[in-house]
């Protein structure tokens, strides 16, 4: 069932203009990790396929939600490699309508074990304008924006410049000299960082962690490796019992997750 979400997201702030609604179907405490979004082409290669589903279920193994549009090609990839249950995918209709059909079966599973979101009411039908509303609202909600396949003057390419109003990083699949021209150009620009290695990239979230740890905000916090001072001051005892349970280690005085 379509739900009105009431809860204020810090992140939109950085959008032109704070969505007056936002409709959901899930579980919106999902917003409230760690998120990285992943854009590019709806007919990426087989590279690109390859890389950014290895991403994204690189960056899910670390507690991240990806974010991304729930279009075909890239965009399906980078939720089905994080796994329905760490995405969130925002559509440029209403929720009642399932868009486009070849990514129906994915989208159901994500609003049954993600978050599906969008700026517009049941019944509204896609237009070039709301997929432009959308793409604000995928840059938007990730801490950085990743696009792993773009040509020029693509939708990604806008992605990018709302990334760049909004301040975030963003990071590329290194391409070859000839294909992907709009993030090979990002390069070139010095607007964007390459992806050189999946695990050295992804480890800037923390270290890859058992799928049956809880990903609580102790969680989150223990993934920044902070001092032991300032676990125990912001959780107290918690830290101990986690020791004893084998699920942190504490070393010179940093806390790191086992």
């Amino acid at each position: 069932m379509t739900q009105i979400l009431t809860t204020h997201i810090d992140a939109l702030e950085s959008m032109k203009k704070y969505p007056s609604e936002l409709f959901y179907k899930g579980d919106p405490a999902l917003l409230e990790r760690p998120k990285v979004s992943i854009v590019g082409t709806r007919r990426p290669s087989n590279y690109t396929k390859q890389f950014t589903y290895s991403i994204a279920s690189a960056l899910a193994k670390r507690g991240v939600c990806v974010v991304s549009g729930a279009a075909m090609g890239v965009d399906a990839i980078a939720h089905s490699g994080a796994g329905e249950e760490n995405t969130i995918a925002v559509v440029a209709n209403g929720l009642d309508i399932r868009y486009p059909m070849v990514n129906r079966s994915l989208i159901e599973r994500i609003e049954k074990k993600g978050l599906i979101l969008s700026q517009f009411n049941d019944g509204f039908r896609t237009t070039a304008w709301s997929f432009v509303v959308r793409n604000e609202l995928v840059v938007a909600l990730g801490d950085i924006l990743i696009v792993t396949e773009a040509d020029l003057d693509s939708g990604s390419m806008r992605s990018v410049e709302y990334a760049l109003k909004m301040g975030k990083e963003i990071w590329v699949l290194p391409q070859r000299l000839d294909e992907s021209l709009g993030t090979n150009g990002l390069l070139v620009e010095g607007k964007a960082k390459a992806i050189q290695d999946v695990e050295i990239f992804a480890s800037r979230f923390g270290q890859a962690v058992q799928s049956d740890i809880v990903k609580d905000e102790f969680f989150y916090f223990c993934q920044t490796s902070p001092t032991f001072d300032d676990t125990v001051k912001k959780f107290g005892d918690k830290v101990y019992e986690a020791e004893l349970e084998g699920t942190v280690t504490i070393h010179n005085g940093i806390v790191r997750l086992q």
